[in-house]
């Protein structure tokens, strides 16, 4: 197997506060909280004609970008089950209404992201966050990488961790 580097980016200002509400121990739905969120993201893979796997700069502002726009947000997943999530008209000015049997929340929508995901875990808010930088990313960076892992602290060293692997 031909040698491999890692690096790591793991700085104070990657950083999101974001409220949402997950389902646990088969149906629960916990009252809406937020978090102060820190990522870290490591990539796996061979030197390029640089020596380096990522230019630091370019996956640290890829971060960024992304961890900005989940800051100050509502999170709402929408492949839940049981929780339904729906927009109303209007765009930006619309609303979002978000359902779990009798309970019902309205959100300005510009306030919300809504993730294609089926619950707002920090392991699924680290997915999101990998794909979203992974897209981001020069297919031919993007194509030479093994392994990408993004953590996710929802509270002071409790961690959601997603790896892919090429």
């Amino acid at each position: 197997m031909p040698e491999t580097y890692r690096v790591r980016i793991h700085k104070e200002r990657l950083v999101f506060s974001t409220a949402h509400f997950i389902t646990y121990a088969g149906d629960i739905c916990e009252p809406i909280h937020g978090h102060n969120y820190h990522v870290y993201c490591e990539v796996e893979g061979p030197l390029d004609g640089n020596q380096y796997v990522i230019d630091f700069i370019a996956l640290r502002d890829a971060l960024q970008k992304i961890v900005d726009g989940l800051d100050h947000r509502v999170v709402l997943p929408l492949r839940h089950p049981t929780i339904k999530v729906v927009e109303q008209p209007g765009g930006e000015a619309g609303e979002v209404v978000a359902t779990h049997g009798k309970r019902r929340w309205i959100f300005p929508r510009q306030d919300c992201v809504l993730l294609e995901v089926e619950n707002t875990t920090a392991e699924l808010l680290a997915k999101h966050i990998a794909s979203e930088t992974l897209a981001t990313l020069a297919p031919a960076v993007r194509d030479a990488l093994v392994s990408m892992e993004v953590g996710v602290d929802e509270c002071d060293g409790q961690w959601g961790v997603y790896r892919w692997r090429a």
